[in-house]
C-alpha cells in the first residue's frame, strides 16, 4: 500500500508527542507558566502598595517635575509677553504650537486601539498592555491640549470660541475643522477616560482590601465605588466596559481624520490631498505605538513585568508597527505620484523644495527614521529583541516628529508668492513649551506606575489555565 505521493506505508513516520515542532511555529504565550490567581495579584499590588518608593522612580520623577516646572515658566512667558515669543511669522503662521498638537493627539490613539478595538475582536494579547496604553492616552491629551488652550497667547479669550449668544454677535464657524477638532477631541479625551476608569473599578477594590494604610483604603474605596465583585456588578461592568469600547471605536477614525481636515480643506502645496485622513489614523496608531514600546519595554525590566509583558506582546506590537509603517511608507510615495500627476506647477516645486530645498536634511531623516527603520520588523530576531524594539521605537517618535514638521512649516514657509517666502525656526521658548510638555506626560505617568495598577489584575487572572477551564465548565452547562 502506498500514499497518493508514492510514499509507502512502512516509511510513513506516524506523529507523536516527541514529534518536534520548529521553535519559530510555537506560539509564546500571554503570562509566563507557573503563577495563580494569588501571585498575579501579589505582584501587581505590590508595587502600588509598597511602603518604600524605589530611589530609580524617585529620581525619574524629579526630572519630569523639572520638566513641568519649565513648562510653568514657558506657559507664564507666554501668557505675560504673547506669542512673539515663539518663532512663527508670515508665512508660517502654525509651528511648533500645531506641530507638537498633532504629534501629542496621535501618539494617543494607540491606548484607545489596543482597548477598545482589541477587545471587540476578542483579542488576549491586549490585556497586559491595555491599562499602560489607556492611561498612555489620557496624558499625551492633556499634553495636547495645552495647545489649543494657549497657541493664541490670550486664553482669556477663549470664550468667544464658544457657541453662545452674545452682544457682539460673534459665533464661532461650524464649517472650519478647527471647530471640529474642539468637539471631537474633547469627546475622545472624555469616552477615554470613562473608558480608564471602569475598567480601574475591581483593581480599586483589590487595592481598598489589600491596603494597610487607612487613607489610602478609604482613597481606593471611594473610587472603587462599592464594588463587591457579586455577580450583578460583573454583569453590569461587563455591559458597561463594552458599551464604552463600541463608542471608542469610531472616535480612534474620527479624531486624527478631522485633525487631517485641518490640512486637507486647505489650497496650501502638500495640503490639498484627498489621503490626508486615512494616511493620518495610519501615522497615529503608528505613532502610538512606538511610544507604548517605547515606555513597556523599561517598565517591563525596571518592575520586573517579564512574566506579565511577554515577548509576544512585544512581537505584536512590532508587527502592527510594521503594518502601520508600510501604510505611511506608501502614503509619502503617494505624495509624489499625485503631485507629479496632478501637473500643479505649485505641488511639483513643493515636491522639489522637500527633496532639495532648507529642509530637505529633515525630509531625508523622515524617511529614515518613518521608512527605513520599521523594515527591520520584517525579521522575528528584531521583533523579539527589546533592544532593537526599543530603537526602532525611538526612532519613529523622532520620525513622526520630523513628519509633522515637514508637512507644515516644510509647506508653508514657500508660499505661491515668492515675495512672501520666509524661514522658520522655533525659538527657545518653543522648545521649552514642547519639552515642557514631556515633562508633564511623564509626570502624570510616573504617579500612574506609583498610585494605581498598570497592568489590570483581574484580567491578567482570567488567562491562567485555571480560569479557562471555569469558563469552559460553565459553557458546558
Amino acid at each position: 500500500m502506498a500514499t497518493k505521493d508514492h510514499t509507502p506505508a512502512h516509511e510513513l513516520r506516524p506523529v507523536t508527542q516527541e514529534t518536534r515542532i520548529p521553535e519559530r511555529f510555537i506560539p509564546t504565550p500571554t503570562i509566563e507558566p507557573g503563577h495563580s490567581f494569588s501571585t498575579i495579584t501579589d505582584h501587581i499590588s505590590t508595587i502600588v502598595l509598597k511602603r518604600k518608593t524605589p530611589f530609580g522612580w524617585i529620581i525619574g520623577f524629579l526630572i519630569a517635575l523639572g520638566g513641568v516646572g519649565l513648562l510653568t515658566i514657558s506657559m507664564g512667558m507666554l501668557i505675560g509677553k504673547g506669542i512673539g515669543i515663539w518663532g512663527i511669522n508670515h508665512p508660517v503662521g502654525w509651528g511648533m504650537d500645531i506641530i507638537n498638537f498633532v504629534w501629542w493627539i496621535g501618539i494617543g490613539h494607540a491606548g484607545t486601539l489596543i482597548s477598545a478595538i482589541l477587545l471587540l475582536l476578542r483579542q488576549e494579547w491586549r490585556t497586559s498592555i491595555n491599562r499602560f496604553a489607556e492611561a498612555m492616552t489620557l496624558f499625551a491629551v492633556a499634553s495636547a491640549g495645552l495647545y489649543p488652550a494657549l497657541h493664541t497667547g490670550r486664553p482669556w479669550y477663549d470664550y468667544w470660541l464658544f457657541p453662545y449668544p452674545n452682544t457682539m454677535g460673534l459665533w464661532p464657524q461650524f464649517r472650519s475643522p478647527l471647530m471640529w477638532d474642539v468637539f471631537a477631541v474633547s469627546t475622545y479625551a472624555t469616552v477615554s477616560a470613562l473608558f480608564w476608569y471602569v475598567g480601574l473599578i475591581p483593581d480599586l477594590a483589590t487595592l481598598r482590601d489589600r491596603s494597610t494604610n487607612m487613607w489610602a483604603k478609604r482613597l481606593y474605596g471611594a473610587f472603587a465605588l462599592g464594588w463587591r465583585g457579586s455577580a450583578k456588578h460583573w454583569d453590569r461592568y461587563e455591559h458597561a466596559y463594552l458599551l464604552l469600547a463600541g463608542l471608542s471605536t469610531p472616535l480612534v477614525l474620527s479624531v486624527h481624520t478631522i485633525v487631517s481636515f485641518d490640512f486637507a480643506v486647505a489650497q496650501i502645496p502638500g495640503w490639498h490631498a484627498t489621503f490626508f485622513p486615512p494616511y493620518f489614523v495610519a501615522g497615529a496608531v503608528f505613532a502610538g505605538f512606538a511610544m507604548v514600546l517605547t515606555l513597556a519595554i523599561p517598565a517591563r525590566k525596571f518592575f520586573k513585568l517579564e512574566d506579565f509583558i511577554t515577548m509576544r506582546h512585544l512581537e505584536n506590537m512590532g508587527k502592527v508597527l510594521l503594518a502601520t509603517g508600510l501604510i505611511v511608507a506608501y502614503a509619502y510615495v503617494m505624495e509624489w505620484f499625485y503631485g507629479l500627476y496632478s501637473g500643479n506647477p505649485f505641488e511639483i516645486y513643493m515636491l522639489g523644495n522637500r527633496l532639495g530645498g532648507p529642509y530637505k536634511s529633515m525630509y531625508a531623516a523622515l524617511w529614515i527614521c518613518n521608512g527605513l527603520a520599521p523594515q527591520l520588523m520584517w525579521f522575528r530576531r528584531f521583533r523579539t529583541s527589546t533592544f532593537w524594539l526599543f530603537i526602532v521605537a525611538m526612532f519613529v517618535n523622532v520620525g513622526m516628529w520630523l513628519e509633522r514638521f515637514v508637512i507644515i512649516p516644510g509647506s508653508l514657509h514657500r508660499d505661491f508668492l515668492p515675495s512672501s517666502w520666509g524661514m522658520y525656526a522655533g525659538t527657545f521658548w518653543d522648545w521649552s513649551f514642547f519639552i515642557g510638555s514631556i515633562g508633564l506626560f511623564f509626570a502624570l505617568l510616573f504617579l500612574f506606575v506609583r498610585f494605581l495598577p498598570m497592568i489590570s489584575i483581574f484580567e491578567m487572572r482570567t488567562l491562567l489555565p485555571e480560569a479557562q477551564a471555569h469558563a469552559e465548565h460553565e459553557e458546558g452547562h
